[in-house]
Formats: C-alpha cells, sequence, structure tokens
C-alpha cells in the first residue's frame, strides 16, 4: 500500500511539473539569441572554418523552418501581405545563403570580410523575420 501511495504522489508532482507553462519568449530573449547566434559566427577564425560553415548552415535551417512556418499562416485580406513579406525574406534567405557559400570558399586573407559579410546579410534576415512576424500579428 505504501508503494502505492508513493507511486501516485510522484505521478501527481509529475503532472503538476508536466503543466507548468514554459516561460514566456521576450523580445529581449530573442534579441539575445540572435546577437549570441551572429556574434557566435564572427568570432570564429579562418582555421575553424568548417565549424563556422556548419553553424552558419544549422542558423539557416532554423530560420528556413520559421519562414517555412509563416508561409502556412496567411488567409484572406492578409494574404498579400504574408505573400510580400514571405517573398522579402525568401531574397533575404538567398543572400545570406550566398554569404554562406562564400564563407565557404573564402581564403584565409578574406576570411574577416567574408565572414563579417555572412553575419551581417544573417542579422538582416533575422530581423526581417522578427519585423515580418510583429506586422503580421
Amino acid at each position: 500500500m505504501t508503494r502505492r501511495v508513493a507511486l501516485s504522489i510522484l505521478a501527481g508532482a509529475l503532472a503538476v511539473v508536466r503543466h507548468q507553462p514554459a516561460p514566456a519568449q521576450t523580445a529581449k530573449n530573442v534579441q539575445k539569441k540572435t546577437t549570441d547566434a551572429w556574434e557566435a559566427v564572427k568570432a570564429y577564425t579562418h582555421e575553424k572554418k568548417d565549424a563556422a560553415v556548419t553553424h552558419g548552415k544549422q542558423l539557416m535551417r532554423e530560420t528556413d523552418a520559421k519562414i517555412t512556418q509563416l508561409e502556412g499562416k496567411a488567409s484572406g485580406d492578409a494574404q498579400v501581405a504574408y505573400e510580400q513579406e514571405i517573398k522579402t525574406l525568401k531574397a533575404q534567405r538567398a543572400e545570406a545563403g550566398k554569404k554562406l557559400d562564400e564563407m565557404g570558399k573564402a581564403s584565409a586573407s578574406s576570411w574577416d570580410a567574408v565572414k563579417q559579410g555572412f553575419a551581417d546579410a544573417y542579422k538582416n534576415l533575422y530581423h526581417s523575420y522578427e519585423k515580418a512576424v510583429a506586422k503580421l500579428k
């Protein structure tokens, strides 16, 4: 009987913990995460180029998923505004992808400029995504 009571208490405690609301994402938290992401890219040296490109590809995959989520949300009168925002995001995504490809091919002498180019393109893409989300709410 004691074991049954202990298991019931444990199950109840887990249920309470499981149903706790997740901490709210604040604009400040999102901004910090974004800043950390592109600062991490800028910190890579040419010797760590492969790791930098891998990190950049991960950032791009995450952003692609976010853009894809936005694509499914449009309907009715908002459709035109969504389509324009998505078109803009995809153009900026293509530019960031181009800069990431350049980063993968960069020589030691061009590394800093190319790396900065990707960091700036990603930063612009992410800021545009955040603006689009806010605008389309």
